[in-house]
């Protein structure tokens, strides 16, 4: 592999026939005809976070909310070709891989690894389906370990699937359906950005949806979603964690103490997705400027706004707009 930048880098900039500013992020992995995880999921989250995503299938999924029906596993040669044609054309310096389901395909994805040496790879198995289907047979996982994981920057792993895999950074994540996906596709945007591997894991855990914990009962959780109520009827007039508390007639501690045991987050971050969340709905209808968009949710200016959202997605509204409308 090639050798690690250790200090943040700027974005690169090529000049490549498309119409992004950063290289694109390679993601192998299979089709999901559902569109919860897999190549499709993949390309909504890369490009709603201003990056472009180049796509190699390795495997279509017959596949419905009931589950997977079957499956049709693309031929080695053919993901190797694949590969080879975008890398040759694009060069990218991220590379995420998801579904592999034999050997010959893992010794495919490997030696085009090693041919191109991309900057970050990550390897987001799947072990099994959402529906308990198993999806890598033993002999798979041996090949992966001695073969795939060490060029690995990380593996991103699912909570139950930890224990098949080892000797690599691992970044773990719940059990449910699309989140492993998601998060490690979030954090390949935010390492082609030019954050450390240390900085994007911190980063895209804070920028995901939350995770309530439904073991905790009474008032902690009774307040908890007052709170969520009153930021999602009141997040265009304040963002002040000190308003919401005094809403709630708690001091702010006592607030914070709620909000970390039931969603590991700070009411700040909760308020702060929640108006993130906000921002992007409105992005999404193109008659409403973004000057409007800044003074109906009460930023002191535009400049205001796009410097919150930049800071969060790594793209400016604009960008974002852009991209989630096409």
């Amino acid at each position: 592999m090639r050798t690690r930048r250790t200090t943040i880098h700027k974005k690169t900039f090529i000049l490549r026939r498309t119409n992004m500013t950063m290289k694109p992020i390679l993601t192998i992995t299979g089709s999901d005809g559902a569109g919860g995880a897999g190549i499709q999921a993949d390309i909504k989250a890369i490009s709603q976070l201003g990056c472009n995503a180049l796509t190699v299938v390795t495997s279509l999924t017959l596949q419905n909310s009931i589950g997977i029906q079957d499956y049709y596993d693309i031929p080695a040669e053919i993901v190797e070709r694949q590969i080879n044609a975008v890398v040759d054309d694009f060069m990218p310096e991220v590379v995420k891989i998801g579904m592999v389901r034999n050997v010959n395909v893992l010794e495919a994805i490997i030696r085009c690894i090693k041919r191109f040496q991309p900057t970050w790879v990550l390897f987001s198995p799947v072990v099994y389906s959402s529906h308990e289907d198993l999806l890598m047979s033993g002999e798979l996982i041996e090949a992966i370990q001695q073969s795939l994981t060490p060029l690995c920057s990380a593996i991103v792993v699912r909570e139950r699937d930890v224990d098949y895999f080892s000797g690599c950074k691992f970044i773990v994540a719940d059990n449910s359906h699309g989140r492993c996906n998601e998060l490690c596709s979030t954090i390949a945007v935010l390492l082609n950005q030019g954050l450390s591997m240390e900085e994007a894991e911190k980063k895209a855990q804070q920028m995901l949806p939350t995770i309530v914990n439904t073991e905790v009962t009474g008032r902690s959780l009774s307040l908890y979603k007052e709170l969520l109520e009153r930021i999602e009827q009141e997040n265009k007039n304040s963002h002040d964690v000190n308003y919401y508390a005094a809403q709630l007639n708690v001091t702010p501690r006592y607030l914070s103490q709620i909000t970390r045991k039931v969603a590991n987050q700070s009411p700040k971050s909760i308020i702060d997705n929640s108006l993130l969340n906000r921002i992007k709905k409105e992005l999404s209808n193109n008659d409403i400027t973004i000057q409007q968009i800044a003074y109906e949710l009460e930023f002191s200016s535009q400049a205001h706004l796009t410097n919150f959202f930049k800071r969060f997605t790594g793209t400016t509204p604009s960008e974002y707009r852009k991209f989630a409308n096409q």
